[in-house]
């Protein structure tokens, strides 16, 4: 993924139980995709931006969450918290792997494929205006905020 170039078009599951289709949307949108619902991290991440969900709403910015998890587990994570965003299924990892967040991790020593955490941001013509890869949770929300309010004075 690369900035200032436009992100493809696709379509996922989404828990607002229709179709979300990237082609559809009406203001920025931050896409952040995680490895799994109902884990520690994930779970702070997702938290974070319910947290702040109001001032990314001032900036004319949505937000959904993407992962390889299930609609019923996506379902039964955001009524869990109340995320007042869209959650989206990508089972067949095909959308996480175009916005290359899949690849070799590393867990105590042991190396395999999986879902990398990435945050992507693109306008409403789809024009990717940042990319964080390999994003720790800690701060994470605070600085894409931080972001999009520079991008908007």
């Amino acid at each position: 993924m690369r900035e200032n170039t436009k992100l493809k078009k696709f379509s996922l599951n989404s828990t607002a139980k229709k179709t979300f289709k990237l082609n559809n949307i009406k203001n920025n949108l931050i896409i952040f995709i995680y490895p799994k619902d109902n884990t520690p991290g994930c779970t702070l991440e997702s938290l974070d931006f319910k947290k702040k969900y109001s001032q990314f709403k001032k900036y004319k910015t949505d937000i959904v969450g993407i992962s390889k998890d299930s609609i019923e587990s996506h379902k039964k994570f955001q009524n869990k918290y109340n995320f007042p965003f869209e959650l989206l299924s990508d089972e067949n990892i095909k959308v996480i792997k175009m916005l290359k967040a899949w690849g070799e991790k590393r867990l105590y020593g042991k190396k395999f494929m999986g879902v990398k955490r990435t945050t992507i941001l693109v306008d409403k013509k789809l024009k990717i205006l940042k990319v964080w890869n390999n994003v720790k949770v800690k701060g994470h929300v605070e600085r894409v905020l931080d972001f999009v309010k520079k991008i908007n004075e």
